[in-house]
């Protein structure tokens, strides 16, 4: 696997693979790999002749008083992982290298109507952030198609909605959750737990998919959502949102239906949780 640091050597390599006429995947991360960015490493093989890793803490993405700073950071252990994967390539670029004037005049993308709510308004800007750094990734590996997990499902959204508004000819394949043994979503922010608060956040996933069948089976969301806050508390975790909205606009719903997700966001000490259900399995 080769790695790459500046734009200008990735782009000879993607375009020694674009002229050979071979599909070239990416697949963005922030770093921190675990089995769930794995899982999109393997779709993205699976879809392309080559596989393009990012590896980018990308700091506008992240509020005055979040995590930027402690954000999981091992660059040597993801390499390693990559390469055990049969990736192509990892570009992990500066700050500096993305934002060479810096970034208080940068131009920022900003993806109305999906951005809004959830996790939009609990962190204001972090999807200017998230749309703001996709596209440059987009502009600058020209990618074929990318992957991205449905565990952050509205991030998932916004960029399904850049793509279409920007025309951007690129395929977005959504990948299903990688869960650990307890069925909480695999998060590089898990590693913030200590051994207790790791027990009590497999509460979020096991709540949602009670909620989940049965807001399938016909129950009243209003009730069924305001006990299902009552008992994310009972269980030690601060809820931020449990919301029953479509799954391609991200607007609130009034019934159940095969579009219908289930979305929360909930503190657990220092670390936020999200996690999503979508009512029927198979939709």
């Amino acid at each position: 696997m080769q790695t790459f640091h500046d734009i200008a050597s990735l782009q000879q390599q993607l375009g020694h693979w674009r002229r050979a006429g071979e599909r070239i995947a990416l697949v963005p991360t922030m770093g921190g790999l675990h089995r769930g960015h794995l899982a999109l490493v393997a779709c993205a093989r699976r879809h392309a002749d080559r596989v393009v890793a990012t590896i980018f803490v990308n700091p506008l993405q992240f509020g005055p008083n979040e995590d930027f700073e402690r954000y999981p950071r091992t660059l040597e252990e993801d390499r390693r992982q990559l390469e055990d994967m049969d990736c192509d390539a990892l570009f992990a670029p500066s700050v500096e290298t993305l934002y060479p004037e810096g970034q208080t005049n940068l131009t920022r993308v900003h993806v109305p109507g999906v951005s809004d709510g959830l996790c939009g308004a609990q962190r204001p800007g972090h999807f200017d952030g998230v749309a703001t750094v996709i596209s440059l990734l987009f502009h600058i590996t020209r990618p074929d198609v990318a992957c991205f997990g449905e565990k952050d499902f509205q991030q998932l959204a916004v960029i399904r909605k850049l793509v279409r508004d920007q025309h951007f000819p690129i395929e977005i394949v959504g990948v299903p959750t990688v869960r650990d043994h307890d069925a909480l979503a695999l998060s590089s922010r898990n590693a913030y737990l200590d051994a207790q608060q790791r027990e009590r956040a497999a509460e979020l996933p096991r709540l949602l998919e009670q909620l989940a069948a049965r807001l399938a089976a016909g129950e009243r969301i209003e009730p069924v959502l305001a006990e299902g806050q009552r008992a994310l508390q009972a269980a030690g975790l601060a809820p931020e949102y449990l919301e029953l909205r479509h799954a391609l606009s991200l607007e609130v719903v009034d019934h159940a239906s095969r579009e219908a997700v289930l979305l929360a966001a909930a503190w657990l000490g220092n670390t936020r949780l999200i996690d999503n259900r979508r009512l029927f399995a198979d939709a």
